[in-house]
């Protein structure tokens, strides 16, 4: 029970990777706030499990979020932040900027309003911050300019707050998944593709270790960052990719 009595936030709750790192963190003894934009499939466990619905690019929302979060368990110990949607394989002179700023909204301003919520709530209370972006920032994939750079300001701002916050005892990690079984992975083909296909003869070709990488392997990566055997671990970015990045 390496994380009981802790109260963590868990963001995309509802998608793939989610649900495995909510029952995770509650196998762990967490108590567990799940939330998406729609927690419609999320059943309730027990009596330390919340589930609240949010639209985190919008600031009262994310804020909402923290607050219920400490009404029902009393504090707060930190977040995991996986919430992000994909980007359909396109050459950057058909994004339109809609699509771009739809993007970025999601998968980097969600992350800096849910951080800072959950650092105000935190004060001078320890604490720890899991931001979930992507091994594609590492190795770029043709047609995926505009959620690579999304992911990339999502890095890049884990590791400015780990620095910020370090004298506050607030760890911040960043976790890389590779190319992983989940319903989103089929939403990086281009249009008309045959998905089913490619998950063979593109992504899963593309993982060194020779398979996909499975929701069980980033929620376990998320709740050893979250637990004291992570003390002393920071400003790090974890690739859970069977080698992707290399």
């Amino acid at each position: 029970m390496r994380l009981s009595g802790k109260t963590y936030i868990i963001t995309g709750a509802a998608g793939g990777m989610g649900k495995v790192t909510v029952d995770r963190f509650l196998e762990e003894g967490a108590n567990v706030v799940a939330c998406d934009l729609s927690v419609a499939s999320l059943s309730e466990k027990s009596n330390n499990f919340l589930t609240v619905e949010g639209d985190l690019t919008k600031e009262e929302q994310a804020e909402n979020v923290v607050a219920q979060a400490i009404q029902a368990f009393g504090k707060l110990d930190g977040l995991v932040h996986i919430a992000g949607i994909a980007q359909k394989s396109t050459p950057i002179e058909d994004v339109t900027l809609d699509e771009w700023n739809r993007i970025i909204a999601i998968n980097t301003t969600a992350v800096f309003l849910m951080n800072r919520a959950v650092v105000k709530a935190l004060s001078d209370q320890e604490g720890v911050i899991v931001n979930v972006a992507s091994i594609s920032t590492v190795r770029p994939r043709p047609g995926l300019s505009s959620y690579i750079a999304s992911k990339g300001a999502a890095v890049s701002f884990s590791q400015a707050l780990a620095i910020e916050l370090a004298p506050k005892k607030v760890r911040v990690n960043v976790i890389h998944p590779g190319p992983s079984d989940t319903q989103m992975l089929g939403q990086f083909a281009a249009e008309g593709a045959d998905v089913d296909k490619m998950k063979d003869s593109v992504f899963k070709q593309s993982v060194p270790l020779g398979k996909l990488i499975e929701p069980i392997d980033i929620a376990n990566a998320a709740v050893y960052l979250c637990s004291d055997e992570a003390r002393m671990v920071t400003g790090t970015v974890l690739h859970v990719d069977g080698g992707r990045g290399l």
